[in-house]
């Protein structure tokens, strides 16, 4: 598994924390994608966006505020991330906040970009009014060329940015292919210290995300492709992990919440990363039914799975723990796997795939009007306020999730248990195991009824 290579021009943002990199990638990107907020180090992931500037389409890469720090602490972490995306972009944005001046980590961050040989736009943010202007004026002495005042909040000077950016861009030779099918996209969701980030760090074989022993790193919905060994392209979104409502705290992780569930929408299909080791707790049953209620196709990732030692009984427990308390579970496939040491991860795509097929499944009516026929001979419609109920015909709506419409006399009537009988048979006979299923009941009027 790959990578998908950069086809469009790269351009990565910078800087110290709290300068406004965030709220000037949303600009950029026109849609709010990194969380923002007045705080340092609310950006700890890089996180990537398509941007059309002035006609031209750009990969966007926001990171990590740059400390100094030794390597194995969090913000140590978050500057090899920041470093990485330097090396990988075509042109870096090296933002400061225009307000406050110029410090002396401004100017060794400068001196860093100037060693990594890229090319670099200096760019003077919050520069509202003449004392910003003034601000910008004095980073001429970085020596990184003329700087660009702008405001990412208000919108000033965003417009002579984006025609330096176009202006240092390196030109390409063509641009992106159109195979007329867009990549699918796959969120890997679960709670907090899940081993989300570390899973997706292994599919894309880097250390895209941090991780750490620290519970809450990821707090966007951070994006990436990934291109697997047949061609196949995915759209991978690791979220923040989701939390107990009376922890959430004010804020930062509310946002983070929101940006999980947002991912979810956007999904095709799911990764639920459950801790193996720990096992099941209630909020990994608050998210898969959350999955369920957005009606995604799920795959369930048991993470540290070196960690388990009794392998066979806990993947046992987990499986028989879900099913029983999620109805639209039974039949999930369940992929043990280690994102620390690689074991059982080449498992995870092909099982992603065939939930995929499974949840895009569509049923001919004749099909499955043989089937009603015979689940209503086996298992006959329950008497309401003492008359049978006809059901008389059944459909396929839709797909993704499949979706099915039931007709008869009186069929809004049906009891939850009847319906749960026919969601049942439905998924054993035509092999719907592991994705949601939606069943609408459509009464047909009598006309004679009140005569």
């Amino acid at each position: 598994m790959t990578t998908s290579p950069a086809r469009t021009p790269r351009v990565a943002i910078c800087g110290r924390p709290n300068v406004g990199k965030s709220t000037l990638f949303n600009r950029l990107a026109g849609k709010r994608i990194a969380l923002v907020a007045d705080e340092p180090g609310v950006t700890r992931d890089r996180k990537e966006a398509w941007g059309e500037l002035a006609g031209v389409k750009v990969q966007l890469i926001d990171t990590a505020g740059l400390e100094e720090a030794p390597p194995d602490t969090l913000p140590g972490r978050m500057r090899a991330s920041t470093g990485t995306a330097v090396d990988e972009a075509d042109l870096v944005l090296f933002v400061f906040d225009a307000r406050a001046g110029l410090l002396p980590e401004d100017r060794h961050f400068a001196a860093w970009l100037r060693r990594a040989g890229k090319p670099v736009i200096v760019v003077a943010n919050k520069a509202e009014g003449r004392g910003g202007s003034n601000a910008a004026l004095e980073a001429y002495e970085l020596g990184l060329g003329e700087p660009v005042a702008v405001s990412a909040e208000h919108n000033e000077g965003v417009s002579d940015l984006i025609d330096r950016i176009i202006e240092a861009l390196p030109e390409t030779d063509e641009a992106e292919d159109e195979d007329g099918e867009r990549p699918m996209h796959l969120a890997i969701v679960g709670r907090p210290n899940a081993g989300k980030s570390t899973l997706m760090n292994r599919l894309l074989g880097e250390q895209r995300v941090i991780t750490g022993p620290e519970p809450g790193l990821t707090r966007d919905a951070i994006a990436a492709e990934l291109t697997d060994s047949a061609g196949r392209r995915y759209r991978l979104f690791d979220t923040a992990g989701l939390r107990r409502r009376a922890r959430v705290e004010a804020g930062l992780e509310k946002l983070s919440t929101s940006s999980t569930i947002e991912a979810l929408k956007f999904a095709d299909t799911v990764v639920l990363a459950i801790d193996a080791h720990e096992g099941l707790h209630d909020q990994d049953f608050t998210i898969a039914r959350l999955i369920e209620r957005e009606g995604r196709a799920c795959v369930i990732a048991l993470t540290k799975w070196d960690l388990v030692e009794d392998r066979d009984r806990t993947r046992r427990a987990i499986l028989e723990r879900l099913e029983h308390s999620l109805s639209q579970m039974k039949g999930i496939t369940l992929v043990p796997l280690s994102g620390e040491t690689g074991e059982g991860v080449k498992k995870l795509l092909p099982a992603v795939r065939e939930a995929d097929r499974i949840w895009n499944t569509r049923v001919t009516t004749s099909a499955l009007n043989r089937w009603f026929e015979g689940a209503l001979e086996r298992f006959p419609p329950p008497l309401v306020e003492g008359r049978r109920l006809k059901l008389r015909y059944i459909t396929q709506v839709k797909a993704r999730p499949p979706s099915f419409a039931v007709f008869g006399t009186r069929a809004e009537l049906t009891p939850d248990s009847y319906q749960r009988y026919l969601v049942n048979s439905l998924r054993e006979r035509f092999g719907l195991e592991g994705t949601p299923i939606r069943l609408a009941l459509r009464g047909t009027k009598n006309p004679y009824a009140d005569e």
